[in-house]
């Protein structure tokens, strides 16, 4: 097999890409379609804004509280076990929060769900890089990258015209069809077994009493900071208690006689270091970028809910096309080259909205738009194929778990951020218009931090890896044997 055979992508890997980005990608849109309907279901349940809003809350800090146990059971049980079990729990979920009869319902469901999505996202990361192998990571992060964008992009859109036009059940009710078209794929597609040589590791119930408490606390402070600022008692207490359950786990961890849930060791790899640093950085100008861009159009331009969210689609557009293109070139020339010309090109096109006022023209944003996108495709992919070029195959669960956390962290910090310059510079007297402009000023700074970041990055791959894939590698007769 010649090298550029054994780097491509096809065959039972496919298969096997196509079928989990299917489930990854419903977790991601509804999540977004939910945070779009939190008015429709206030108005239903005839319930005060800053109860439904648990129903957002509850799912994300479950989420959190679940991601650190998934790369333990992944090597415990295997990826196809775990993946079920969190496609099953998110589409029960979903089908028991259609029926939910009071916000307190609603809001325990959603609880089921987020347990579903936890387990999902980095398992899906996990077999799909173990799948892969080194040599393609960064064609398999294009791929996977693409839900990872598109699904918070289009989830306005899809929000919008359920609000619009249907039943506030079907924010739910869609995820129905998906999760059980999933399921049945899964089944004959995802590997079940978990790799050869791999540690059977205990469970570290010490460590998942004290990383999955701190990173909901830590999640939870950054959330009503938003809304409160950081001076908030809630908000103090969420992160004093997070930061304190976080450095005993630092602790824990680094002293532990089982293996830790999450390795922080691996942070002394310098290349998975500062990938790492720079998915956390990119999670918190991907989610600020869209919180601010399609609050700007309903703000400032007047825009509605969905009208804003067919705004957003040049930037998930743009992404669409960087992605694919900048997969490829990390294979061959590494991260160190793309992230920074994408951290520039991001930080260039949000300048158009530093001065974009009330009058600036929609056709000319959108422009900007869609090539701010191309830069964030070429900023994700190459930094996440970079992690798993940095670790060993065996650490490859806790590696994502790590990834996921500080991801989701960056992001909520992010929303933050612009959150509370939005209300500082109101507060202060100044015109939405401004206020805007300021926070968009702000992304523009946060963005070239990435563009420096991401000469850190390594360079350009080994060569020949040696590592070969388990999908695409092992005879067709084994892998039916397996299934």
């Amino acid at each position: 097999m010649d090298a550029d055979t054994g780097d491509r992508i096809d065959g039972p890997l496919a298969r096997l890409i196509g079928v989990m980005v299917l489930g990854g990608f419903m977790a991601l849109l509804d999540a977004t379609i939910v945070n779009v309907g939190i008015g429709t279901l206030a108005r239903h349940f005839h319930a005060p804004l800053d109860t439904i809003e648990w129903t957002a809350s509850a799912y994300m800090l479950t989420l959190a509280a679940a991601i650190p146990v998934s790369g333990w059971a992944v090597d415990r049980y295997g990826g196809r076990a775990v993946w079920l079990a969190g496609l099953a729990l998110f589409t029960c979920g979903s089908l028991l929060c259609a029926l939910a009869w009071a916000p307190g319902a609603l809001i325990g469901f959603r609880v089921v769900q987020g347990v579903g999505g936890g387990l999902m996202e980095p398992t899906m990361l996990t077999v799909l890089a173990r799948a892969a192998g080194p040599r393609r990571a960064g064609r398999l992060m294009a791929l996977m990258s693409i839900p990872m964008t598109l699904g918070p992009i289009l989830g306005p859109v899809a929000g919008g015209l359920i609000n619009e036009y249907l039943p506030w059940r079907w924010m739910f009710l869609v995820n129905l069809p998906v999760g059980a078209v999933a399921i049945a794929l899964a089944v004959r597609t995802v590997p079940a077994a978990v790799p050869d040589g791999t540690e059977r590791k205990p469970f570290d119930v010490l460590g998942v009493l004290l990383l999955s408490p701190g990173s909901v606390a830590v999640m939870y402070g950054l959330s009503q900071a938003a809304t409160a600022g950081f001076g908030a008692p809630r908000v103090v207490a969420g992160l004093v208690l997070g930061a304190a359950f976080l450095l005993a786990y630092v602790l824990h961890a680094l002293r532990a006689s089982v293996p830790p849930l999450v390795d922080l060791r691996l942070l002394a790899l310098r290349p998975y270091a500062a990938s790492v640093a720079v998915m956390t950085l990119v999670g918190g100008v991907l989610f600020a970028l869209l919180f601010l861009v399609p609050l700007y159009y309903q703000q400032v331009r007047g825009h509605g809910v969905l009208a804003a969210g067919l705004l957003l689609v040049p930037q998930g557009a743009g992404a669409f096309l960087g992605m694919p293109i900048a997969g490829r070139l990390s294979d061959r020339i590494g991260a160190r080259a793309l992230v920074p010309a994408g951290g520039a090109v991001v930080a260039l096109t949000t300048l158009a909205y530093t001065q974009a006022g009330t009058g600036a023209s929609l056709l000319w944003l959108g422009a900007c738009s869609a090539v701010c996108g191309f830069g964030l495709g070429l900023i994700g992919a190459p930094t996440m194929a970079s992690v798993y070029r940095s670790v060993p195959a065996e650490s490859t669960p806790s590696a994502t778990g790590t990834l996921y956390v500080l991801n989701q962290i960056g992001a909520a910090l992010g929303i933050t951020v612009v959150t509370l310059l939005l209300q500082h510079r109101v507060s202060g007297g100044a015109t939405p218009a401004e206020a805007f402009g300021t926070a968009f000023w702000w992304m523009v700074a946060a963005a070239s931090v990435l563009l420096l970041a991401g000469f850190s990055l390594p360079g350009r791959p080994a060569a020949a890896s040696g590592i070969s894939s388990p999908v695409a590698d092992e005879p067709e007769r084994t892998r039916a044997d397996r299934r």
